[in-house]
């Protein structure tokens, strides 16, 4: 870091020739050589930090939380408890780095929103020396989070479907129409491993284990940036490991978690995606808040791994070091902290980054080379962006056609109200296939599918879930997040209920429902009503799970913290009172989080779980009741048989299962990567043709997965290491790759794995990632609790020491036979 500072240094202003006193009250621009887009990023960047004021470098490092126009307007800022007033004509002068979620802080029409993104760009521009416009970012964590876009499955349903090309697809899409209304950077993906599921936030998470967040988030993170959206990774590092699952508790875990579990994700997406942005987490780890952690930000993330982009603040992160962490007595010193440690911009506002960080300069607190550091690496980002370049008009791709002849945003509002749509048709069929390849099956006594020829014909669809549009929606989905700020706004997309889904999925059957008790509240008054309806119907589906929210006015979500994992509410209570009923039940579970389901995991007819689907997620859900789609979702978290057994994750060691010496049982009633289909699957015929490898070396295995059943089906074979003898204690298991198959009934695929030996490489005792000699079992299987075939193998030689460069995937062949091998 020091070298890097001496480097850049504390450069006087450049010469540069005013051409003229300004017009209109507003600035001449400057040109010089950073508007040429023929330069290399860095030089275009060194030459406009030399030309401009401390003022206008700090500047640069900063957002202004706004919200868009309804009626075409620029931006007005918007006012958040945690912040004080911004007043944009101080600032804009000087420019300004950031423009805070302008389309998701308020209901705004999407084309009349990206006119006022438009003549607000265009008064930022005008209003600094050289010309430079705002970097916009929204959230985008299950579809861009405006009005009237899609809402796609949460990050735990795109863990689900084991298919990262599925998500890199998706995510494209979501990044096509940020980039179309002028949105430049998205806040996704989170790439934080749930190591307990009471956390409110494991529905914004892949699931839990470091290599399904790796590879479904790096499959993301190159969908958004293929549409020119710089994609965001959070939270850097550890936010998901917080003590008892609570929201920005503190942190407490050793160097070799931290560095086995939760930082493999980050590093992958990092060496394999081209993100471009990290935003740093809210804890502390051991004491070291992650916006002041140094070795972290800078030593690990830019010098060992090579991130050259940007490290954002999650919101008010910078001022929580002096607020909430204690590590520093002022907000100037939270910003020089946060600088040194490698923070290159203050999100969502202004706080320590304006006054308070220039006047510690002032005062010889904090050197201006940590701002010049830092301001190079935005400026190289907003140049690559083109927003730097000469001719930049600040008019977007959806506006372009009725820009006016010179490039400026002149549209008229209620011309162009209604005119843009972002749920298209395309979209909506991209978010159904991630959503029917999300459901999960976890138990089925064989009463499902329900043929919708052939269906019962009365079923009593129960429960808190069944009539409720939102039921499929996360807490950073619009309608939710936002939308229930503003009472009497329209959703702005369709959300058909469990009801209106199963409805259009079974005609012929009559459909009758019952609440039977709310999501999360004490009366079991309507539980007689639920019970009757039961015994008058052939079939239940009973919807039960959660109501996505923030801070407390939801069952999950961010700040929605659980106390254990039993079903909010009296939920377990209705479902034991029908299952008392003698009717079958078949338990659907829109949820942001996996539940204890008791009797049920035993004696439900079936259990299908979904992790809020999204807008197309009841019509998914109802089409795999049906058997109309095959179910294909595998559990990226696990499911547990007892409400308090937590924290527990697949990934434990020998004592972190069940063992004579505890009373407590942490098995799960259905483990990671589990999910069952409407067909068979035989595995056979594993051959193991290199079983001996050096530490720098590759195994070689191959199986035929065959299905053995009537109808078209997924199988996941799941590849898990287990090392019996390590020199540190480790995972009885973890997964080091997988491979999704679509067979069709009676067809065989045989797959061929190369797996190298960087795959048993771990933290040793001295802190290195090392790979040891010694046998170790390749485990082929189904589930992380179903082994079908063991592969064991041998390393050979000395102890190798390996680092980011190491391989982190093992290859795959396969070949779809008409008939096994012999």
């Amino acid at each position: 870091m020091t070298a890097d500072i001496e480097n850049t240094g504390t450069r006087p202003p450049a010469e540069v020739t005013d051409p003229g006193a300004p017009v209109s009250g507003r600035p001449v621009h400057l040109a010089g050589p950073w508007q040429d887009p023929a330069l290399a990023p860095g030089a275009r960047a060194d030459a406009l930090i030399d030309a401009m004021t401390l003022k206008e470098k700090v500047s640069q490092l900063f957002g202004v939380w706004v919200g868009a126009s309804d009626e075409g307007g620029e931006v007005a800022p918007f006012q958040h408890d945690m912040e004080e007033a911004v007043a944009l004509d101080d600032l804009l002068p000087h420019g300004l780095g950031q423009l805070t979620r302008p389309f998701g802080t308020a209901p705004v029409d999407p084309a009349v929103g990206a006119l006022s993104l438009s003549r607000t760009q265009e008064r930022i521009a005008g209003a600094n020396r050289f010309g430079i416009p705002a970097l916009a970012h929204e959230e985008c964590l299950a579809g861009f989070a405006t009005w009237g876009a899609t809402a796609y499955p949460v990050p735990l349903s795109w863990g689900a479907t084991f298919d990262p090309e599925l998500i890199r697809e998706m995510a494209a899409a979501i990044g096509r129409d940020l980039r179309s209304v002028g949105v430049h950077q998205g806040l996704a993906p989170v790439l934080d491993v749930v190591r307990d599921a009471r956390w409110g936030r494991v529905e914004e998470t892949i699931g839990e284990d470091p290599y399904l967040v790796g590879t479904i988030a790096t499959a993301y993170v190159r969908g958004l940036e293929s549409a020119g959206v710089v994609a965001t990774l959070k939270h850097f590092a550890g936010y998901s490991a917080s003590r008892a699952g609570r929201n920005l508790a503190p942190v407490g875990m050793g160097a070799r978690e931290r560095a086995d579990i939760i930082l493999p994700p980050f590093e992958m997406a990092v060496r394999e995606s081209g993100v471009r942005s990290v935003m740093h987490a809210y804890t502390d780890t051991d004491g070291i808040p992650s916006a002041a952690d140094g070795p972290l930000l800078t030593g690990l993330l830019r010098d060992a791994w090579g991130f050259d982009g940007t490290v954002v603040a999650d919101y008010f992160g910078i001022a929580f070091l002096k607020t909430l962490h204690g590590v520093v007595g002022t907000f100037g010193e939270a910003a020089g902290a946060a600088l040194g440690a490698g923070v290159d911009v203050e999100l969502p506002t202004v706080k320590a980054f304006g006054s308070p960080l220039t006047d510690a300069i002032a005062e010889g607190l904090v050197p201006e080379a940590l701002v010049d550091r830092a301001v190079r690496r935005v400026l190289v980002q907003k140049a690559r962006l083109g927003l730097l370049d000469a001719d930049w008009k600040p008019v977007p791709p959806v506006l372009a056609a009725a820009a006016g002849a010179d490039g400026s945003a002149d549209g008229n509002p209620e011309a162009l109200r209604g005119t843009v749509r972002l749920d298209t048709d395309e979209n909506r069929a991209l978010a159904r296939r991630v959503a029917e390849q999300a459901v999960v099956l976890l138990r089925n006594d064989g009463t499902l599918p329900l043929a919708a020829d052939a269906a019962p014909a009365r079923i009593a669809l129960i429960g808190p879930n069944a009539e409720a549009p939102t039921a499929v929606l996360g807490c950073y989905a619009f309608p939710v997040h936002v939308g229930g700020l503003h009472p009497g706004t329209p959703l702005g997309i369709e959300l058909p209920t469990l009801r209106e889904a199963c409805a259009a999925e079974f005609p012929h059957s009559e459909i009758v429902t019952a609440r039977g008790a709310d999501i999360d509240g004490p009366d079991t008054g309507g539980f007689g009503e639920a019970a009757a309806l039961a015994r008058s119907a052939d079939l239940v589906i009973l919807a039960l799970g959660d109501r996505a929210g923030l801070f407390g006015r939801g069952t999950s979500g961010e700040g929605c913290d659980a106390e254990n994992l039993a079903l909010p509410g009296v939920q377990q209570h209705l479902l034991d009172t029908l299952l008392d009923t003698g009717t079958p039940v078949v338990v659907t579970l829109l949820a942001g989080r996996p539940y204890a389901l008791g009797r049920a995991a035993d004696e439900a007819a079936a259990v299908v779980q979904s992790f809020f689907p999204g807008e197309e997620g009841t019509r998914a859900i109802a089409s795999v009741l049906s058997g109309r789609t095959a179910p294909s979702g595998r559990l990226p978290v696990s499911v547990p048989r007892h409400p308090g057994s937590q924290p527990s994750t697949y990934l434990a060691a020998r004592l972190g299962h069940v063992s004579e010496v505890s009373s407590v049982d942490p098995t799960p009633a259905f483990g990671f990567g589990h999910g069952l289909t409407y067909t068979a699957f035989e595995w056979s015929d594993l051959d193991v043709e290199h079983g001996r490898a050096s530490t720098e070396g590759e195994f070689t295995l191959s199986c035929t997965v065959r299905n053995t059943g009537a109808r078209e089906g997924t199988e996941v074979i799941q590849v898990y290491l287990h090392d019996p003898v390590a020199s540190v204690v480790q995972p009885v298991r973890r997964l080091i790759g997988y491979v999704r198959l679509d067979l069709d009934p009676g067809r065989a695929a045989r797959v061929r794995m190369t797996v190298p030996a960087d795959l048993a490489s771990f933290t040793g005792r001295d802190g290195d990632r090392i790979v040891e000699p010694g046998e170790i079992e390749l485990r082929l299987s189904a589930s992380s609790t179903d082994t079908r075939l063991t592969a064991r193998v041998t390393v050979t030689g000395p102890v190798r020491t390996v680092d980011h460069t190491r391989r982190l995937h093992m290859s795959t062949a396969t070949e779809i036979l008409t008939e096994a091998p012999k």
